[in-house]
């Protein structure tokens, strides 16, 4: 009954009942302190008078110094270490003050020196014990009068510092009706021990267990150091069970070092599918990107402003950005100055295949370093747009790739696909031809400063155009869920991994190389798209379906990421492999020439006529052949 009575004091009533509370113990303590140090209660040694005087002046000195020393800033109910060591300052500067006052106006005679040091002790244990009692019963008394309907119960995997923080929010904070029922942790020291009187009952492999016995709803995963592998191992023993799984942001992507329940969000596919935290080379990549020119084509997609991200980390002289669509420059300029406000990025709305444009890029901004990750990339779509994907994917690059050679750039770096391996459709066939632009650029240029490189990569989680958005919409649209064939597998990456290892690979280029980024294993899209499901709290079968559609135009069972005999051979970094692909035909730089005049003035059969003439391994008849060899 007496807490929603201190709820309704104004601020300054409950510093009087804070100041009264110090005063009574002032009084208290001092007294209480000649008690201790005479072992009576009767002191023969001092007049009746002169213990008043000098009880007075001691509750004057003292309580005046608490108040001008700040501790009444401090809320009682968030007492915590910040606020003990405020009071610890406080009471001794009183103690001090005290002692000065006393000897000026009496000399401190019949006071033992004693006196003062039982003095401070006291006080620091009834000032301080009084705030932390008062926060120990406000919170349990508030945690526990969680009950009803709208309370859920919680399940918190780690039993550590995070645990700790995000269970201190939960107890304290009555808006956030949840209600921790145990801990788990897989450290074998922590079990049946007690954190905030909540047990830690065992391992997260005894989740689905305590998920049943104790009614939880929701489960915080609160070990932001979790490898991929055993977040799935979490989630996917609950299987069939109705729980709301969070978790916190990975240690680096905690930018201030702060832990709290705001932090905790939904587990999301990059946690189930991506890999340990990726290690760089910091040094190399500071001598590539800092105090340069770095340009950044296609930078509005997925990859290009996920690279602009990260290369600004890296403090460089300029950012320039190319981008034929206007709304994605203008809102990836608009987020990279929110975060960066001191950097030069300068924004430019242009088309690679532009060579005019881009000329007047090169010429006024001299780029030291360039990404290269303009292209087209939808599969289905440049099967009916052949020409467009070639004027972008090959013409573009060769436009930059010209350019770049003419204004001497340091490095060029493409980034490609996985669709560039034995490509059935029209666009990992012109990625490819964009990978043969690049090794014939560092052919002719051997007396050229530019060392050109590929990167060959998979899928990005979340990309515009992936099938990651797609299921999204279709799972908030209540289904179905559409795959095109239950083999169908593809390799993925998050978008944060695969920008890193790009410039991983850049800094290790030497030029000439195609880079093959290390994607993991495989993953089925009808395991991907169960997930998903999952995640969004849908019961497969029950609440939303999928549905075979049969494969698109252009798309193949599976990706690889190497040519057959081609072979790949280690770098520096373990997650950074090196294709030993051959060099270009001799007569290439006469097919790519022919395939660039037909793309202005042709049909697309033409011009997929004469992409086989340039890339060999490309054959449409591949897509057939990989459903056979998997019947």
């Amino acid at each position: 009954m007496i807490l929603p009575l201190i709820d309704r004091l104004k601020a300054w009533q409950k510093t009087c009942i804070a100041i009264f509370y110090d005063c009574f113990f002032i009084l208290f303590s001092f007294y209480t302190s000649f008690i201790i140090r005479y072992e009576t209660f009767v002191f023969e040694q001092l007049s009746f008078y002169y213990l008043l005087k000098i009880t007075t002046l001691t509750l004057v000195s003292q309580a005046l110094t608490l108040y001008f020393s700040g501790v009444y800033r401090g809320i009682w109910r968030y007492s915590s270490t910040p606020d003990l060591l405020r009071l610890i300052k406080g009471v001794t500067f009183s103690v001090l003050v005290s002692i000065i006052i006393l000897f000026f106006l009496t000399r401190i005679e019949g006071i033992p020196r004693t006196v003062f040091f039982i003095d401070w002790l006291l006080l620091i244990m009834t000032l301080g014990g009084g705030r932390l009692a008062y926060r120990v019963v406000r919170d349990n008394l508030t945690y526990k009068a969680r009950k009803g309907d709208k309370t859920k119960n919680v399940i918190i995997i780690g039993a550590g510092s995070s645990g700790d923080q995000i269970f201190r929010e939960i107890r304290t904070n009555p808006s956030i009706r949840l209600k921790v029922v145990a801990f788990l942790d897989d450290d074998p020291f922590k079990k049946r021990k007690i954190l905030h009187g909540i047990p830690v009952k065992g391992t997260s492999s005894q989740l689905r267990k305590y998920v049943i016995q104790l009614n939880v709803s929701k489960v915080f995963i609160a070990i932001p150091s979790l490898t991929s592998a055993q977040i799935r191992n979490i989630i996917d023993s609950c299987n069939g069970l109705n729980v709301d799984f969070k978790t916190l942001p990975k240690f680096s992507d905690i930018i201030d070092g702060k832990i709290s329940f705001s932090s905790l969000r939904k587990v999301g596919l990059e946690d189930l599918l991506g890999r340990n935290e990726v290690q760089l080379d910091k040094k190399s990549l500071v001598e590539m990107l800092n105090r340069k020119k770095i340009l950044v084509t296609g930078g509005g997609g997925s990859i290009g402003s996920e690279l602009c991200r990260q290369i600004l980390h890296f403090s460089p002289e300029q950012l320039i950005i190319v981008e034929q669509n206007e709304f994605n420059i203008f809102e990836l300029e608009r987020s990279l100055k929110a975060l960066h406000p001191k950097a030069e990025i300068i924004t430019i709305v242009g088309d690679v295949k532009d060579k005019v444009r881009m000329q007047y890029v090169f010429q006024k901004y001299s780029p030291n370093v360039v990404f290269h990750a303009a292209a087209y990339k939808h599969v289905p779509m440049m099967e009916i747009n052949a020409i467009e994907s070639i004027l972008t994917n090959v013409l573009g690059t060769k436009n930059i790739v010209e350019l770049s050679k003419t204004k001497e750039v340091e490095k060029f770096v493409l980034i490609s696909t996985d669709k560039a391996v034995n490509p059935v459709n029209v666009m990992g066939a012109s990625k490819r031809v964009a990978e043969m632009i690049i090794q014939q650029a560092q052919l002719d240029s051997i007396s050229s400063k530019t060392q050109f490189m590929a990167v060959r990569f998979g899928n990005v989680l979340g990309s515009s155009g992936s099938v990651v958005p797609i299921f999204q919409k279709q799972i908030q649209n209540g289904g179905p869920v559409t795959v095109t064939d239950e083999r169908i597998r593809r390799y993925f990456m998050t978008i944060q991994e695969a920008c890193q290892l790009v410039l991983q690979a850049g800094a290790l280029g030497t030029g000439g190389e195609v880079f093959v980024l290390d994607m993991g294993n495989p993953v089925k899209i009808i395991d991907l798209a169960k997930q998903m499901i999952f995640l969004s709290g849908l019961t497969l079968g029950k609440d939303i379906e999928i549905k075979i559609t049969g494969l698109r135009a252009g798309e193949k069972l599976y990706e690889e990421t190497f040519f057959e005999g081609e072979g790949i051979s280690e770098t520096l970094h373990p997650l950074v492999k090196v294709s030993k692909i051959k060099n270009p035909q001799k007569s290439f730089l006469e097919k790519l020439n022919f395939l660039t005049s037909l793309a202005h003035n042709s049909n697309n059969q033409e011009v997929q006529e004469a992409l086989r003439q340039v890339v060999v391994e490309y054959n449409p008849s591949l897509q057939q052949d990989h459903l056979e060899r998997l019947h």
